[in-house]
């Protein structure tokens, strides 16, 4: 059993978080188009299954990456690039519904029928009009090649075998070994996508007269991303660009060739300076409506809370509640429940929200001035800590789980629903959303002076982030009047 089926069965009336289906299979790249195709041979396609199959998907991929995200500027810049790219792509007659998706993770995707997405963090993260041509160019190329409804028919053959050999085999090892085979043939035929899509991509990005190089350029970039999002302990629920892709020094190297069979370093427009006047101002990281997460902390400033996790535990954040689990097997969900017509935290405890509970280790307590109440339980292999705490008709929820707990466990738990606290009007006034600021370096700043600067981000890391949004060296001088990406709140 895996960890969320525990906590499913642990907390019968809530809704544990996972990526929707959409999300598992619709985005990165992974284009399969599922759909119902009726009493249809395997292979057979219907008229008009693409543009079904993106209207259908569509609510739900922007709900999985947090609704539309309005930006006028950045807006028109998406879709001055998607028009050139459309231009020069090998289907110039197409036509694109292009959304911008509120969300922090680095994605852009493409549904059939024409739907593209690029999130917000996406456009960050990128530092010139040819590296978001990149993106959207090899999205665009799984459209023009109907990757998706080639997926479905390979989905479709695979599903077939699988009846077939089900049925007429009787020999189970023979049975596993074909669907297994089956399989095999599919992620290879889906590899296989990734980088025809990469090659198509850069010929078109240079078509469009961009800089074809841009691609490696910008996979390099996102590596670099993924890795400082890795070594901070953050986390998404959302999956980003690189997580089903083949081998990302693989795609850079061979992005790297395409872009040399056309021609030398150098050629190709970047459209930097205009690219960068269109961030500024961006949401950067968490949405407000669902708090923040700055380090080993969340903090929400319109229901005025705060807590903090142990070394060790990945914070993520999403609209449902955050989650959080370290190597030790110790996973957290916190999330919020309506406490009305309970008459004490007992009560609601007590009430038959969580299977397994012991009802002798069920005690009242208080957290920083706060009621609360706290108790274990023990279902499916899995040892829980539950702890609720009272904000008026509010009770906010804390479960641990570990298949093995330890007093580490106990300590851990204890550690964070010790940390839940109310925050002052003072510090609620002072949180505020990070943002990207476009900023003009002055001749010889380096980056280490103009890192400093940030804020809403560690210290220590500050450094770090700001060459990778950039770019630039650590020590590298600045030309007077360089246009820069900072992070600030």
């Amino acid at each position: 059993m895996t960890l969320s089926s525990a906590l499913s069965g642990l907390q019968t009336s809530l809704r544990i978080l996972t990526v929707s289906a959409v999300a598992a299979t619709l985005v990165a790249c992974q284009l399969t188009g599922s759909t119902n195709l009726g009493a249809q041979k395997p292979g057979s396609l219907r008229s008009g299954l693409a543009s079904d199959v993106g209207a259908r998907e569509h609510p739900r991929v922007v709900a999985t990456y947090g609704g539309v995200y309005k930006d006028a500027k950045a807006e028109t810049a998406i879709a001055r690039v998607v028009g050139g790219l459309v231009a020069a792509s090998e289907d110039p007659g197409a036509h694109y519904r292009i959304t911008l998706l509120n969300s922090p993770a680095v994605n852009a995707f493409a549904l059939p029928g024409g739907y593209l997405y690029v999130t917000r963090g996406l456009l960050a993260l990128a530092n010139d009009r040819s590296e978001l041509a990149a993106v959207l160019a090899h999205e665009m190329a799984h459209v023009t090649a109907r990757h998706a409804i080639k997926r479905q028919r390979q989905a479709e053959e695979a599903e077939f075998v699988t009846k077939v050999m089900t049925k007429i085999g009787k020999d189970q090892q023979t049975i596993d070994a074909a669907v297994k085979e089956k399989q095999v043939q599919f992620a290879r035929f889906s590899q296989e996508q990734e980088l025809e899509a990469d090659d198509v991509g850069v010929r078109t990005l240079a078509g469009a007269g961009y800089d074809p190089y841009a691609a490696s350029r910008f996979l390099n970039t996102m590596a670099q991303f993924a890795r400082y999002q890795q070594l901070g302990g953050q986390s998404s629920s959302a999956p980003d660009f690189l997580s089903s892709h083949p081998n990302t020094p693989e795609r850079i190297r061979r992005a790297v060739r395409s872009a040399r069979q056309i021609g030398a370093p150098g050629i190709g427009l970047n459209g930097s300076e205009e690219y960068l006047i269109s961030l500024d101002g961006m949401l950067f990281g968490d949405d407000p409506l669902e708090g923040y997460i700055r380090g080993r902390q969340f903090l929400h400033k319109g229901l005025g809370i705060s807590f903090s996790v142990p070394n060790g535990f990945v914070l993520e954040n999403s609209a449902e509640a955050v989650l959080a689990s370290n190597n030790s097997g110790t996973a957290m969900r916190f999330d919020g429940a309506d406490l009305t017509g309970y008459a004490s935290l007992t009560d609601y405890m007590l009430s038959g929200w969580i299977n397994g509970l012991i009802d002798n280790s069920v005690r009242p307590t208080t957290i920083n001035g706060l009621p609360a109440v706290i108790g274990s339980a023990i279902t499916d292999g899995w040892s829980f800590r539950i702890g609720v705490v009272r904000i008026g008709l509010t009770g906010y929820r804390f479960i641990f789980a570990n298949r093995s707990p330890t007093a580490v466990f106990t300590r851990d738990f204890e550690k964070v629903l010790g940390s839940f606290r109310q925050l002052s009007p003072t510090e609620q006034a002072r949180l505020n959303p990070l943002r990207v600021k476009i900023i003009q370096a002055s001749g010889g700043e380096t980056a280490r002076k103009l890192a400093v600067g940030m804020s809403g981000v560690e210290p220590s890391r500050r450094l770090e982030l700001f060459t990778i949004l950039n770019q630039v060296k650590a020590n590298q001088r600045m030309k007077s009047g360089e246009l820069l990406k900072v992070i600030t709140d």
